[in-house]
């Protein structure tokens, strides 16, 4: 169907099989008309730019930031960066978005049918493969992973579009009614869009992340200001584009590229009703309190995986391990930061197995690559610090990467891992360090005896962070205690449990913090870009020979 629409789109006196057949359909498909930038030809020598977007025009600022290659430290990328003086535009389109939105189920309802139409064509472009592999390519060369990691957020962004195609945007805005308690009166719950909003995004994700909190909030009748990290802001910024190609309206996002600093100004000057941030838990808190809880959070996550008492199918297990500690270099939000590993495992071959899979992760093909947030030595020095912990020891890793020329900026260091003993982790002055977050290729490993269950599920309640885990077991009593003593918002339970995977077709998000946001599904959806609004309907008829009847 959405094949149909993007020609019913380009063409109106043809039929489809005509259409598909013709030379206009081969060029539309085969060019990527909407693209400023070739992804292999970024360098120094042919630097890409990147623009600012707002009330309907791209636009360049005074000032440019150089972004450096996270692979050479060339020079390649300079983005167009407003700074303080210039918020004011962005501040204005904000100011022109009404609080009951661009549209509500009383309003242009019709745009809900606008966007389920972009939706379906955006994700039949991405679902091309020289689209695709543009923005996988794009990907690579800002967030540096590897091919399948970089194709697999493409998939993912693509297939959420097709999700919300044709009818499935005014389903989000689905009512429900109540009968009264009397003739004529009826109560009915809307769920009602914020109106000027704020979408603030990381680097590890530079598509999957923003577009899809972007068109959520789009979806539900919200006008956005979108604020993507300058290293990685060329991918939305072409993504846009595309979205215009598919007939998205030019002034419904305005996109800012921008230091903090300046982007704080402008959310305290627009004072936008709602905003998303996906980051850090020490800037998620500085806004929660600037912004007077006016947001919605995805933060830090330091994520856990318990191994069960009941072993099978080692190789497996041991692959997901690998996967989920360091695929994108450990630099994704549920990324393995601590595996709990029952005395039974220790008995298999499952640490001399992620030793093995840990060395085949190679620069070459970016199964390992820079860490774009911690320097080589701010990861060295942490573990040096563990290996002072009684009992702890470097199971594999600790080493920078050997013949690369990332930049000093950067961290570059193999997948390492870290065990410190079960007693050890829950000591007072262990505890805050073994639990650091490290956003890069690092994990601790630790292991537990059968009368030691409840040592780790103290463990794991004294953690913050509460976004993904993992119970590896097929015993379901196991799996009732664990899971029935946490809270983490995405658990996966079962032999084949893992603690990343952000895919379109369930929630995605923490627990345990009324701040906090999902992606992706439409419970996500709602509850980050809507609030909820009751009509109560009450006509009459007023009872006959009524009279107004003694104070109260």
């Amino acid at each position: 169907m959405s094949v149909f629409r993007l020609i019913r789109s380009k063409v109106c006196n043809q039929t489809p099989s005509d259409y598909l057949s013709s030379p206009r359909f081969s060029r539309f498909v085969h060019s990527l008309g909407f693209a400023t930038v070739k992804a292999e030809e970024i360098s120094g020598s042919q630097p890409a730019e990147v623009h600012n977007l707002v009330q309907g025009k791209w636009i360049k600022s005074a000032n440019w930031n150089t972004i450096v290659d996270p692979l050479n430290g060339e020079s390649f990328i300079k983005v167009s960066e407003v700074d303080e003086s210039g918020i004011k535009p962005f501040v204005e389109s904000l100011s022109k978005c009404p609080k009951h939105g661009m549209h509500n189920p009383f309003k242009s309802p019709e745009r809900y049918l606008l966007y389920g139409d972009i939706s379906s064509k955006a994700g039949h472009m991405l679902s091309l493969p020289e689209v695709s592999d543009f923005f996988a390519k794009l990907i690579q060369r800002v967030a540096p992973k590897s091919y399948q990691q970089a194709l697999g957020e493409v998939y993912v962004t693509g297939k959420f579009l097709e999700n919300f195609s044709g009818d499935q945007v005014r389903f989000l805005a689905r009512s429900f009614g109540v009968p009264g308690n009397h003739l004529g009166q009826q109560s009915h719950g809307f769920r009602w869009p914020y109106g000027p909003v704020a979408v603030i995004t990381p680097f590890n994700f530079p598509l999957e992340i923003p577009l899809l909190q972007l068109m959520g909030a789009l979806y539900m009748g919200n006008k956005p200001v979108l604020k993507v990290d300058s290293k990685v802001c060329i991918v939305m910024e072409q993504m846009l584009r595309l979205l215009h190609d598919c007939g998205m309206p030019v002034d419904d996002v305005d996109f800012i590229n921008s230091d903090g600093k300046t982007m704080n100004k402008l959310l305290l000057e627009a004072k936008p009703r709602m905003t998303l941030f996906t980051g850090s838990s020490r800037v998620a808190d500085k806004l929660a309190y600037d912004l007077n809880g006016r947001i919605k959070l995805e933060d830090a996550g330091f994520d856990w995986k318990i191994l069960g008492p009941d072993v099978q199918e080692v190789d497996y297990v041991s692959w997901v391990c690998d996967q989920d500690a360091y695929a994108c270099s450990g630099q994704k939000c549920s990324a393995q930061s601590m595996l709990f590993m029952h005395e039974n495992w220790s008995k298999t071959s499952l640490l001399s197995r992620l030793t093995d899979l840990a060395a085949r992760r190679k620069l070459e093909d970016l199964t390992i690559g820079p860490v774009l947030t911690l320097t080589t030595e701010v990861m060295l020095d942490h573990m040096k610090k563990l290996l002072q912990i009684p009992g702890s020891k470097l199971l594999f890793g600790g080493e920078e990467l050997e013949n690369h020329s990332i930049p000093s900026v950067y961290g570059a260091i193999k997948p390492t891992a870290v065990f410190v003993p079960i007693e050890e982790i829950l000591k007072g002055e262990n505890y805050e360090l073994v639990t650091k977050e490290i956003f890069g290729p690092f994990q601790i490993i630790t292991e537990y005896k059968d009368n030691q269950l409840q040592l780790v599920l103290d463990a794991l309640e004294k953690m913050h962070a509460h976004l993904t885990a993992a119970v590896v077991s097929n015993d379901p009593l196991f799996i009732q205690e664990v899971v029935g003593k946490t809270v983490n918002g995405t658990t996966y339970a079962g032999l084949r449990a893992r603690t990343t995977g952000a895919p379109q077709n369930h929630w995605f998000g923490p627990a345990g913090d009324p701040r906090g946001a999902g992606i992706g599904t439409p419970e996500a959806i709602k509850l980050v870009w809507s609030c909820h609004r009751e009509v109560i309907y009450d006509i009459g008829p007023v009872p006959q020979k009524w009279q107004i009847p003694a104070s109260t």
